[in-house]
């Protein structure tokens, strides 16, 4: 509460006009590893990873400047630096509002540069697993959110630690390679957090909930890294404009079970629902391309709430169901399956149970739903 009157009143005096909540374009990320545990709603339950893609703690907990442009040295004496893609082989591909960079070079060459672009974008890298194709970093904080102003600059980096937007960003790159196996396709996906209020408990705590992923966030870091790759700027903001219309449509299969109808071919349907899970934040245990599966884990949060409900009567299951923490509902597995449709111009996607059977409960109708709502 301190900080937040401390915020407003070093505005006051500075003269400095209030925070606009539209998007700018302009980025600088701070990590925020200092930060307290940031609450998982129970429909995002990230389960235990399989061990070939934990990586284990042997480095410090945070970085440096000089570490990295040390490191970055090595790297490039050790010939392990990569070499920039060329750039009229580059291209962005776009479906709706998903866009994703397509780059001439196998995905082994590009993880070592998108890992570096990340970094000298002022982000940690919390998670890498290069067999499933994933990078994720570490929440961060986006400076350019707090107005610049006379008293700002004249406090400097004591000011830093008073002033806070009160949303912090992590980012998720998914590659995957072209259908000829010569190039690498760049995914980006964007979580957000934002702090809140327990305004039914006191005025004194806060916590962390989920606030929707921001498309514009992710073109703009697109449009970074395809500059990083070796793009000019202009071409990059050009290719990354005007989005192309594309649908999807939840509806009755044959054998009555609800199913996702994708307006497109296998390849493009299969990788467009891989960053929807990531979008919504399910984490993918495995994935089998040729069988056009993902193995995912999900918590349904309806099935909690008449849980809560039950024990503590409706009013108080209300409430409970924006600040509860500990989870009484394990979360179960399935199968999130893309198969080409008969034409094979299109695609559909169905929930399976943990066997394999076709699912046809209301956790499988809120899974289709929330993926329908990236897709559509």
């Amino acid at each position: 509460m301190m900080r937040r009157f401390a915020l407003a009143s070093l505005i006051l005096l500075g003269g400095c006009n209030t925070v606009s909540d539209a998007l700018d374009t302009k980025v600088d990320y701070k990590s925020a590893g200092t930060l307290p545990p940031l609450d998982v709603p129970p429909d995002l339950t990230a389960p235990s990873r399989d061990s070939r893609y934990v990586l284990p703690d042997t480095g410090p907990a945070s970085a440096t400047l000089s570490g990295y442009e040390q490191q970055r040295k090595e790297q490039q004496r050790a010939g392990q630096g990569g070499v920039l893609p060329q750039v009229e082989q580059m291209r962005v591909e776009r479906a709706g509002s998903e866009r994703w960079l397509v780059v001439p070079m196998p995905a082994e060459k590009a993880w070592p540069l998108v890992k570096e672009f990340w970094q000298e974008s002022g982000f940690l890298i919390k998670l890498e697993a290069p067999e499933a194709g994933v990078m994720e970093t570490d929440w961060a904080e986006n400076r350019s959110r707090i107005q610049d102003g006379i008293l700002k600059d004249f406090l400097g980096k004591m000011l830093d630690s008073i002033m806070s937007t009160g949303e912090r960003d992590k980012f998720r790159t998914r590659l995957e390679r072209t259908a000829d196996g010569k190039g690498t396709e760049i995914y980006v996906s964007h979580r957000g957090m934002i702090e809140v209020y327990k305004e039914h408990v006191t005025m004194q705590e806060t916590i962390w909930q989920p606030r929707p992923s921001d498309p514009g966030l992710e073109a703009e870091f697109l449009r970074r890294m395809m500059v990083r790759f070796g793009a000019q700027d202009a071409v990059a903001r050009a290719a990354l404009a005007t989005p192309v219309s594309q649908r999807a449509e939840i509806r009755k299969g044959n054998d009555g079970t609800e199913l996702l109808q994708v307006m497109e071919p296998f390849d493009r349907a299969w990788r467009r629902v891989g960053l929807a899970l990531d979008r919504v934040g399910f984490t993918v245990e495995d994935r089998d391309r040729q069988k056009g599966v993902y193995f995912v884990r999900y918590a349904d949060p309806e099935a909690e709430m008449s849980a809560k409900n039950n024990e503590k009567g409706a009013l108080s299951g209300m409430f409970d169901s924006i600040f509860y923490k500990d989870s009484k509902v394990k979360p179960e597995q399935y199968r999130v399956q893309v198969r080409q449709d008969q034409d094979g111009n299109q695609a559909q996607v169905n929930v399976l149970n943990k066997d394999g059977a076709a699912e046809n409960s209301k956790t499988a109708t809120r899974i289709l739903t929330l993926l329908h709502e990236q897709l559509k």
